[in-house]
């Protein structure tokens, strides 16, 4: 009589293995914001990681000045668990090459990943994600840099497949709040927030395309924030639905009170 087989080894495993990435990522925009951020980092451990943010932090005109701070922190022995990456500006911003050259230069050896918003096709990540190679050649840094791309457009939801095969992106994330504003009102504004944005059809649909292109591509899929800062509850509901109802393996916060409830 045969001997009965575990699941594990007759069940079909998937294709590469997933990214170990922490399941929540904090955005920060500010150097005070990025410092009480690493602080609790710090204190709670590697739970989530940090995301310093050029694009929604930095002043118009400060943006090289605004990167540069945001390597020094990476850089920083206070980064004990080295769990910090950047979000850049989009393609077409004439900032982001100084950006991107700044984090690389001063922080290539510890930076945990490059954010690349907007993109409108793959074309555009690639663009981004080519330079970023470059700057880690001309830098000596050996290492593999992970990129993680925002779908938060209708080209870019359209290449979601191709986005997720790219050279070294380990995530593609969903950028609700912009990619509502991309469809010019068509989209109430409830879908920005629960329960909207988990009932409205287009919004559900991107969701759902996202993380299956993620998921069949092996990279994490992490979801948008919610708006919610005070109720906790709410903030716990919103991260067990994107991961029960759609498999998001990550989401984002924007105030350490949403760290927890998101982990949980």
């Amino acid at each position: 009589m045969s001997q009965p087989r575990h699941p594990a080894d007759t069940l079909y495993p998937g294709g590469k293995r997933f990214p170990a990435l922490a399941a929540c990522e904090h955005y920060a925009g500010s150097e005070k914001l990025l410092v009480k951020a690493l602080q609790l980092q710090n204190e709670l451990g590697p739970i989530f990681d940090i995301t310093g943010d050029c694009e929604d932090g930095a002043p118009v005109g400060g943006e090289r000045d605004h990167a540069a701070m945001i390597a020094t922190i990476v850089a920083s022995p206070d980064n004990r668990h080295a769990r910090i990456g950047a979000r850049i500006h989009d393609v077409s911003h004439p900032a982001w090459r100084d950006e991107l050259a700044v984090l690389i230069a001063n922080a290539g050896a510890r930076i945990a990943y490059i954010v690349l918003p907007k993109a409108e096709c793959a074309d555009d990540a690639l663009t981004q994600i080519s330079e970023l190679d470059r700057l880690r050649g001309s830098h000596g840094v050996g290492r593999e840099i992970p990129v993680h791309v925002l779908i938060e457009t209708p080209g870019a939801l359209r290449q979601a497949w191709e986005i997720a095969r790219l050279p070294h992106v380990e995530s593609i994330d969903f950028g609700l709040m912009d990619f509502v504003s991309a469809h010019h009102g068509a989209i109430p504004a409830t879908a920005m927030r629960s329960p909207g944005q988990f009932a409205h059809p287009l919004v559900a649909r991107a969701k759902a395309e996202i993380s299956a292109a993620a998921l069949g591509n092996g990279v994490v899929p992490s979801h948008n924030v919610t708006t919610e800062i005070r109720d906790v509850a709410v903030v716990r509901d919103d991260a067990r639905r994107a991961r029960l109802e759609f498999g998001y393996l990550r989401m984002w916060s924007i105030h350490p009170n949403q760290i927890q409830p998101i982990v949980e």
